[in-house]
C-alpha cells in the first residue's frame, strides 16, 4: 500500500498522530521524518525537555505543538495530547514513543485495524516481541508482571499492555476522568477504557532497543511503586464495581434462567472446578470478614483459577435477609466448638454488631459454618454437575 493511499485513509479517518517527548533528541528527528512521510496530522509534545528538543522541533513548525516549561511526566503529556486532538476533530490517535524502538511504517497496520473494525470502538496496543535479542530483561519482566494485572482488572488476556505504541478511540477517552500523570497513566488509560467495552487487542510490531541512542527515563523503583499502588487501587475497582456491574448486566441480558444455564452450567469448567468454586464462594460467604467478601472471593478465584462467576455467586449467601440466620449458626457452632454456653440476642446483635460481647464465639464459629458450608454446598455441586455433564453427553451421543 503506498504512502499517499495511507495519508488519504488517515484523513477520511479523521486520525492523529500524538508524539510525546522528553529528551529525546537523538532519535527525534527520525521519528518525525518517519511519521511525516504517511501523515501530517502530528501533535507533539514536548514534556520539559532539558536537551536541543526544542532547536529541534523549531524546524518542524507545521506541526501542531506542546510546550511544557518543565517535565510533568508522560501520562500528563498525553492528556493534554489527547485533549488537543480532540479540540482539533480527530476522532482516533496513535501514539508513538519518540526514543526510536518504534517503527512509524508500522502506522499503516494501526489503520488497517481500524478499517476492519469500523462501526465498534477499538484501542489497539502494539505487541512487541518481549523474546527477541536486545530486549531490557526488566523490560520483559514488567510487560509480563502488566500483562496479568490488566488480566485480571478487565478479563482480557494481552500480550503486551506496556507498548506505547497505540491507536486510542477518542470518543471514549474524551468522557474518561483519569487521576495519574506519570508512566502508570498508560496503564490507568486502557484499564478504563476497556470498562467501557471497548475492544481491546493486541497487534504485532516491530521493535529496536538501540542501547546507543535510546534513553529511557523510566524509574525502576519510583514508577514501580506507582504502577503497584494504581494496580491495588484498580484490582478494588474491579471486585467491588466492574465485575459485578458486568454480571449483573450479564444476567439481565442473557435472563436468570439462561445465565444460569449458560454461564454456570453449560460453562467449559469440569465439575470438580465447578465445585471448588462453589465450595470457595460458600466459604467466603459465611466467614466473618464483612466488607470484603467480594473483593476476596474474586481474587481467590482468580489466584486459584476457579470460575469468577460461580464464586461469586455463592458468596452471596450472606445477603441481608440471611444474616440473623448466619450469625445464629454461628454463634450455636462456636459454642459447641469452644464447649462453652453463652447467653445472647438475636435482635440486640444485630442492633450492636460491632459491640457483640461474644466475638471470639461467634468467629469461631462463623469460620466453622463457613468451612461445613463450603463442604456441604460443594458436594451437592459436584454431584449436581456431574450429573447434568453426564446427561448431556448422553444427548450428544443420541
Amino acid at each position: 500500500m503506498n504512502n499517499e493511499l495511507i495519508r488519504q485513509k488517515i484523513t477520511n479517518l479523521n486520525v492523529c498522530v500524538i508524539i510525546p517527548t522528553y529528551n529525546n533528541h537523538r532519535t527525534l528527528n527520525r521519528v518525525l521524518d518517519g511519521v511525516l512521510e504517511l501523515t501530517s496530522n502530528i501533535i507533539v509534545v514536548n514534556d520539559g525537555s532539558t536537551d536541543t528538543t526544542s532547536t529541534i522541533l523549531k524546524d518542524y513548525q507545521q506541526l501542531q505543538q506542546i510546550h511544557f516549561s518543565e517535565n510533568k511526566g508522560k501520562g500528563l503529556a498525553l492528556r493534554e495530547g489527547f485533549k488537543h486532538a480532540i479540540s482539533l476533530g480527530y476522532k482516533h490517535a496513535i501514539t508513538i514513543d519518540s526514543d526510536g524502538q518504534h517503527f512509524p511504517s508500522d502506522i499503516p497496520d494501526f489503520i488497517a485495524e481500524l478499517e476492519n473494525n469500523l462501526g465498534k470502538d477499538l484501542l489497539v496496543i502494539g505487541s512487541r516481541n518481549m523474546e527477541q535479542e536486545g530486549v531490557p530483561g526488566k523490560s520483559s519482566f514488567g510487560n509480563k508482571f502488566s500483562n496479568f494485572w490488566f488480566w485480571i482488572e478487565t478479563g482480557i488476556k494481552l500480550k503486551d499492555t506496556q507498548s506505547g505504541f497505540r491507536l486510542y478511540p477518542l470518543n471514549v477517552i474524551k468522557d474518561l476522568k483519569f487521576y495519574t500523570n506519570k508512566f502508570e497513566f498508560e496503564i490507568e488509560v486502557i484499564v478504563k477504557t476497556a470498562w467501557k467495552d471497548v475492544d481491546v487487542i493486541n497487534m504485532p510490531i516491530q521493535v529496536l532497543y538501540d542501547e546507543s541512542e535510546r534513553v529511557s527515563h523510566f524509574r525502576p523503583f519510583k514508577d514501580f511503586t506507582r504502577i503497584s499502588i494504581l494496580n491495588t487501587w484498580l484490582v478494588f475497582l474491579t471486585s467491588i464495581y466492574y465485575f459485578p456491574r458486568r454480571l449483573f448486566r450479564n444476567i439481565k441480558k442473557k435472563g436468570l434462567k439462561r445465565f444460569f444455564v449458560e454461564d454456570l452450567l453449560g460453562h467449559n469448567d469440569s465439575p470438580k472446578k465447578k465445585a471448588l468454586s462453589i465450595a470457595l464462594g460458600t466459604f467466603i460467604g459465611f466467614s466473618p470478614l464483612w466488607g470484603f467478601h467480594t473483593f476476596l472471593v474474586l481474587s481467590l478465584a482468580i489466584f486459584l483459577k476457579l470460575n469468577k462467576a460461580i464464586s461469586f455467586a455463592f458468596s452471596n449467601v450472606s445477603l441481608p435477609p440471611f444474616i440473623p440466620f448466619i450469625i445464629y449458626a454461628s454463634l450455636e457452632l462456636g459454642q459447641w466448638v469452644l464447649g462453652e454456653k453463652i447467653s445472647y440476642s438475636i435482635e440486640e446483635m444485630m442492633d450492636n454488631f460491632e459491640a457483640i460481647e461474644h466475638l471470639k464465639t461467634y468467629i469461631v464459629g462463623s469460620f466453622t459454618l463457613a468451612v461445613i458450608g463450603a463442604i456441604v454446598f460443594g458436594l451437592i455441586g459436584y454431584i449436581f454437575f456431574s450429573f447434568f455433564d453426564k446427561k448431556n453427553m448422553a444427548l450428544k451421543n443420541d
